[in-house]
């Protein structure tokens, strides 16, 4: 476990081994973040899985989309575990895909893709994988939490914070395309 992830105000360790040996979580367990409205809970990150992939859960009420962006070279999928989320994605060339995604619904985002969602429902919960270490980009561009409950009030992360672990992840936002907002 990177030393990043040590807590504040002593070594109390989180539930992620923090290597690749066998291990479970109790429901709820995990690596918890808030960022803006939700609550990221990472299962497996790249730490236990050799940097090949990292997996968490995304809850959050229904509301606004989230800022319209790409991963230079994370892959991410969406699978939707209650609720519903609208997922937009625009590939190289322009061709663009939208879905309402329900329970039992997937979604898959290739690296490099423009793409935005917009949770539709309060009880939403969202089970992404991704690319190594993109799992982390939570806990850095938010505030870490042992909370299990949505964060009240949201945490809003301040503009160079999120510039700056966005850079760490190769990550670009377009603020100046927001399609799932007419």
């Amino acid at each position: 476990m990177t030393a990043e992830f040590a807590q504040s105000g002593g070594a109390k360790r989180l539930p992620l081994p923090g290597k690749p040996v066998p291990f479970f979580l109790e429901a709820g367990e995990g690596e918890r973040a808030h960022l803006f409205d939700a609550l990221i809970t990472v299962l497996l990150s790249e730490d236990e899985t050799a940097g090949q992939f990292g997996l968490f859960t995304y809850a959050a009420p229904k509301g606004d989309a989230i800022p319209t962006h790409s991963h230079a070279d994370v892959h991410e999928t969406f699978y939707l575990l209650s609720g519903r989320a609208r997922v937009w994605i625009q590939d190289g060339d322009g061709e663009t895909y939208e879905k309402l995604l329900k329970p039992g619904d997937f979604g898959y985002v290739p690296a490099g893709c423009l793409h935005t969602f917009r949770v539709e429902a309060d009880d939403t919960k969202i089970m992404g994988a991704s690319s190594g270490g993109f799992e982390r980009f939570f806990g850095s561009a938010g505030t870490r939490t042992e909370s299990p409950e949505l964060p009240h009030p949201p945490y809003i992360p301040s503009h160079e914070q999120l510039a700056r672990v966005a850079r760490e992840h190769r990550q670009e936002f377009r603020f100046d395309l927001r399609p799932l907002d007419g």
